[in-house]
């Protein structure tokens, strides 16, 4: 088993800035991608931005060249910074980890990060 532990999320001015985290902890040697996913009230979840053991990354195209993933395997953290922040960013963002051997997904409580216009 994996938990997820998110933190950073919070109300910010159209433009601003948010840097959201996320620390696993149990069975952590087992998993390879972790990322970000974002539900907006009455949308389906979506990807964010997901980043592999190795450091690969892919970003949805309405976040490139706004937000960053980054990932401390030493901390088994993962960091989303988000930059030049809209209002239709808002929404509850999740943390994910992937479990290969097991094709088993798992998931962060949510943080709530909202942006004002």
């Amino acid at each position: 088993q994996v938990q997820l532990v998110e933190s950073g999320g919070g109300l910010v001015q159209a433009g601003g800035s948010l840097r959201l985290s996320c620390t696993a902890s149990g069975s952590i040697f087992s998993v390879d991608a972790m990322g970000w996913y974002r539900q907006a009230p009455g949308k389906q979840r979506e990807l964010v931005a997901v980043i592999a053991r190795g450091g690969s990354t892919n970003y949805a195209d309405s976040v490139k060249g706004r937000f960053t993933i980054s990932r401390d395997n030493a901390k088994s953290t993962v960091y989303l910074q988000m930059n030049s922040l809209k209002p239709e960013d808002t929404a509850v963002y999740y943390c994910n980890a992937f479990e290969p051997y097991y094709l088993k997904n798992y998931w962060g409580q949510g943080t709530q990060v909202t942006v004002s216009s």
